[in-house]
């Protein structure tokens, strides 16, 4: 089925699980996860509009992963559901006297390999036209042939771009590139081919150095940007994908998309406020703590602030 959309400000795909997290040993909880189920979420509850274009099983996995971006404000019209798929599953234990945790795909109980992600086909991305030309914003953090036409489609109508590659597949990546507004990655995991690669494209970066800090770069030229420290550290996951918040909401509430081409000074605003979102979230367990413990006037709080803070 192929719905209107007027305007949104932001369509994403990628990846989107249950991550059941375990503290300390013990079974702590089960919530929506993933880079890109946590970036749409987040900013939906902070009243972005928000369309997360992803494919689920239909399964109770599936359906309790519909009702948290439901609960958070999303559209659901592009979320397509199949019979013949299950809906993924990661497990995150979690040690909150370190602060650290590890991801794994087997289930603990079972033994078993979980359900892996499936990206989206070209018949979900043919019902996603009107939203790729009616958005401000694509955001994609995996790639797959028809993940690559939905960017395109997007990009050739005036959004934004911002891809956050968690690896490099060879055969879509630098077509990738060509259309990125903006590229954050960890440079320790990609490598320096990657920051070749993205060195001598158009896009601006973003290289994470985990508690270094990061760096947004443009070409040749960069700028660092060190860590905001945390006051209290349970949990470091969604840290990343705090700061990806902190960048797509600031340029909204700049209105800087799609007006002009972005230049690194138009980031370090947005980089700032998610960094510092990004260190209070350790303070609580799962990716989205501060929004389940603080809620999202808070967390809107703390990005507001940043902003007032530098323009003063």
């Amino acid at each position: 089925m192929n719905y209107e959309f007027d305007r949104l400000d932001i369509v994403g795909t990628g990846f989107t699980v249950l991550d059941r997290i375990y503290a300390d040993g013990d079974f702590a909880a089960e919530e929506l996860g993933g880079s890109c189920g946590n970036v749409l979420a987040s900013l939906a509850m902070l009243q972005r509009r928000v369309a997360p274009l992803i494919m689920l099983g239909m399964d109770d996995i599936g359906s309790r992963l519909i009702e948290e971006f439901e609960r958070a404000g999303a559209d659901l019209r592009l979320v397509h559901r199949r019979w013949n798929l299950e809906s993924p599953i990661v497990a995150q234990d979690l040690d909150t006297t370190l602060g650290q945790h590890r991801f794994s795909f087997i289930c603990r109980e079972t033994n078993t390999d979980f359900p892996r992600y499936r990206p989206i086909e070209d018949g979900e991305g043919a019902s996603a036209a009107s939203a790729l030309a009616a958005c401000s914003v694509f955001y994609a953090d995996r790639l797959s042939g028809s993940i690559l036409r939905a960017m395109e489609q997007a990009h050739s109508a005036g959004a934004l771009v911002y891809f956050e590659p968690s690896d490099v597949h060879e055969e879509f990546f630098e077509r990738a590139l060509e259309m990125a507004t903006i590229v954050k990655y960890s440079s320790e995991r990609l490598g320096s081919a990657t920051d070749y690669k993205v060195a001598h494209s158009a896009a601006l970066a973003i290289r994470t150095h985990g508690a270094e800090g990061l760096e947004i770069a443009q070409g040749l030229r960069s700028i660092r940007c060190e860590a905001v420290p945390a006051a209290r550290i349970l949990d470091t996951s969604g840290a990343g994908d705090m700061v990806s918040v902190g960048v797509i909401d600031m340029l909204l509430h700049c209105h800087r998309i799609p007006q002009k081409k972005l230049q690194i000074e138009d980031l370090i605003v947005g980089v700032a406020a998610g960094q510092t979102l990004a260190a209070a979230n350790c303070a609580f367990t799962g990716a989205r703590g501060i929004f389940r413990e603080m809620g999202a006037r808070y967390a809107e709080g703390l990005l507001r602030r940043v902003s007032s803070n530098f323009v003063s």
